[in-house]
C-alpha cells in the first residue's frame, strides 16, 4: 500500500534502524513483535549501517520482514549524497524485488571520512532520478523537512522554497525532523502553505530519553532545545529512569497539543526502544481513536 492512502487513514507512525554494530533476527524480532503490536500506519527504516555499501546494508532486509511477517507497511530511507547512480538503481531493484513500494529520499549526512562520488547533491536530484528510472507510480516517495530550517541553509524561507522543488519533483508526504518547540512546526507549516506545498506534512517527535545523544541529533539537525526542556535534562542526565519518564512525559505534551491543532501525522523516532513507544502510544490512544 501506497504511504498516499495510509496517511489518509492513520496518523500515528514509527521509526526504526538497523543494528550498528550486530544483527540478530530473534533480536530484531522482539522488537518488531512489540512495534508492530501498535497497530502503526506505516514504520520507517532509516539508511543502515554500512552506509551505501550494499552488502552490509539491512534496510531492505527489515523492510522485508515488517511486510512479510508482520504485515506493516515499511518505508525505506535512500540516501544519494554518498552513493554513485549504479548503487542507487541496485537499491531500488532490491526494493522492487522485496515488495517495497515507498521510499523516504535523502541527501544524507556529510561525512569527513568520504569522499563523496558528485553524483547527487540535493535530495531532490534522487527524487528525479527515482522518478526517471522507475514506473509511474512504482514507488511512493517522501521526503525530509526541517520546521527550523536546514542547518546548511541560509534562511527558514529558503528551505521551504528548497522543498517546494522536491514536492514538485514527486513526493506524497513530508516527515519532519525533530523539533521541540510546537510554534516552531505551527510557523513552519504556515510558510509551505503560503508556498504552495500542499502534501500531508506529518511531525517527527523524538523523546529525550538519553541527553548526549539528544545534543548530537540537535547539533546536526540544526533542532533548538527550549530553556522547560533545557533545564528537564540537566536534572535528570544522571538519572536514566527519571529521564526516560520526563522525557515521555515532554513527548506526550508535544503530540498532544500538535493533535488538537490539527497536525497531519504524527511519526515517533521510536529509536528500537518499544517500551518508549509504547507508554507513549498508550498516553495518546484515545486522542487518536477520536481521529478516526
Amino acid at each position: 500500500m501506497k504511504v498516499r492512502d495510509i496517511a489518509k487513514k492513520s496518523v500515528f507512525s514509527l521509526e526504526v534502524f538497523p543494528p550498528k554494530k550486530s544483527y540478530s533476527p530473534e533480536s530484531i524480532s522482539r522488537i518488531f513483535d512489540r512495534l508492530a503490536a501498535l497497530e502503526p500506519g506505516f514504520i520507517s527504516v532509516t539508511y543502515g549501517a554500512g552506509g551505501s555499501n550494499i552488502q552490509q546494508n539491512k534496510t531492505v532486509e527489515l523492510c522485508r520482514i515488517l511486510k512479510q511477517d508482520y504485515h506493516v507497511e515499511p518505508v525505506a530511507h535512500l540516501t544519494c549524497f554518498n552513493s554513485r547512480k549504479d548503487e542507487v538503481l541496485t537499491m531500488l531493484e532490491l526494493m522492487k524485488e522485496q515488495g517495497i513500494e515507498n521510499i523516504l529520499a535523502l541527501r544524507g549526512d556529510r561525512s569527513p571520512d568520504i569522499t563523496p562520488p558528485g553524483d547527487f547533491r540535493y535530495a531532490c536530484e534522487l527524487i528525479d532520478f527515482i522518478r526517471s528510472h522507475t514506473k509511474e507510480d512504482e514507488f511512493d516517495i517522501c521526503a525530509a523537512c526541517y520546521p527550523e530550517g536546514h542547518p546548511e541553509c541560509g534562511s527558514l524561507k529558503e528551505d521551504v522554497l528548497n522543498l517546494k522543488h522536491k514536492v514538485d519533483a514527486g513526493v506524497s508526504l513530508l516527515i519532519s525532523q525533530l523539533f521541540f518547540d510546537n510554534e516552531d512546526f505551527y510557523r513552519f507549516r504556515e510558510l509551505c502553505d503560503v508556498a504552495g506545498i500542499k502534501v500531508p506534512i506529518h511531525a517527527g517527535i523524538m523523546p529525550v530519553t538519553n541527553k548526549s545523544q539528544i545534543e548530537r541529533m540537535v547539533s546536526t539537525c540544526g533542532a533548538s532545545l527550549p530553556k522547560k526542556l533545557s533545564r528537564m535534562m540537566a536534572r535528570y542526565e544522571n538519572n536514566p529512569q527519571a529521564l526516560m519518564d520526563a522525557g515521555i512525559s515532554y513527548a506526550t505534551e508535544q503530540i498532544v497539543d500538535l493533535l488538537a491543532s490539527g497536525v497531519e501525522g504524527i511519526h515517533l523516532y521510536a529509536m528500537n526502544r518499544p517500551k518508549m513507544a509504547e507508554k507513549i502510544k498508550g498516553n495518546i490512544s484515545s486522542l487518536l481513536d477520536a481521529r478516526q
